[in-house]
């Protein structure tokens, strides 16, 4: 794989193919990102205009927010641009195997985003009980940040079907239906992790001492807890184990590069939701 990406120059910035230089994979990301620029931008315009009009009797936003939260997600969210980096490069170089676990640690980081933004909705609304149809807080807040969280979550499911297509197999002729349960098995053990984190926190969160809390977490979770470690043995294990010489490598570096493009624009966009939505409440 190496001697093949050293005798093999590929340019991944410029396509002497098309008349703009750019290769058409990555201009469709970049006119994309142009149109969901301009949607976001009109969210996030939204919910400054009515906080500098905001209506009479409404929520506080500094009672409401937990900034400690937030700028932990904030700080996975950035880190896990990193990984998207360090995955384009290693791509680009033919490191499959780097750029695999680039790609599943990228994936880690979006689930514990997701996470966090699940968590904070549930206790916004039953602890803080604000809801979208209650307040106009409500309303341009989940809006803003749900809309962003359906974006990360699209990142997620992309990133796990190029992480199970980097196993692609050319003699393999049953590829489709084994890479599907690959897919279906890759995003169980994500979502599966996530109800237990989930769960451990509202244990912790509900419990007098953390003994009581680890009793009551492995007694209500044991089943999801069993079905996790099942799932990332079959991964670990089973569908990543050699099967032949792989239909990936540095040529579909564009690929990754265009998924790139979209985490770092996702990662971008909650910056500048972070800055108006939670940093201004405070300054």
């Amino acid at each position: 794989m190496s001697s093949h990406a050293a005798s093999t120059s590929i340019d991944h910035h410029h396509d002497p193919s098309t008349s703009t230089g750019i290769p058409n994979k990555k201009l469709l990301m970049w006119t994309f990102l142009a149109s969901d620029c301009m949607f976001f931008a009109a969210l996030i315009s939204t919910h400054l205009i009515y906080r500098l009009h905001p209506p009479a009797g409404g929520l506080d936003p500094k009672v409401v927010f937990s900034p400690e939260l937030t700028s932990f997600s904030t700080f996975i969210l950035l880190m896990s641009s990193l990984m998207m980096a360090l995955a384009v490069t290693a791509i680009q170089k033919g490191n499959v195997k780097s750029c695999r676990w680039s790609l599943l640690t990228t994936i880690f980081f979006g689930m514990i985003f997701l996470g966090c933004q699940v968590y904070e909705f549930n206790h916004f609304v039953h602890e803080k009980h604000m809801t979208i149809s209650n307040s106009l807080l409500g309303t341009t807040f989940y809006t803003l940040t749900g809309t962003h969280g359906c974006h990360v979550a699209i990142g997620v499911l992309w990133l796990a079907l190029m992480y199970v297509r980097s196993f692609k197999v050319a003699s393999d002729k049953s590829w489709f239906s084994q890479q599907l349960l690959h897919v279906v098995t890759l995003l169980g053990a994500l979502l599966l992790s996530l109800k237990v984190t989930l769960g451990l926190v509202h244990a912790i969160g509900t419990e007098a001492t953390f003994g009581a809390a680890l009793g009551h977490f492995f007694g209500a979770e044991f089943v999801f807890i069993a079905l996790m470690l099942i799932a990332y043995g079959l991964l670990a294990f089973y569908f990543a184990r050699p099967r032949g010489t792989v239909q990936f490598s540095e040529v579909n570096a564009i690929d990754v590069e265009s998924m790139g493009l979209y985490w770092h624009f996702v990662d971008i966009v909650w910056i500048v939701i972070f800055t108006a939505v939670y940093l201004l409440e405070y300054l």
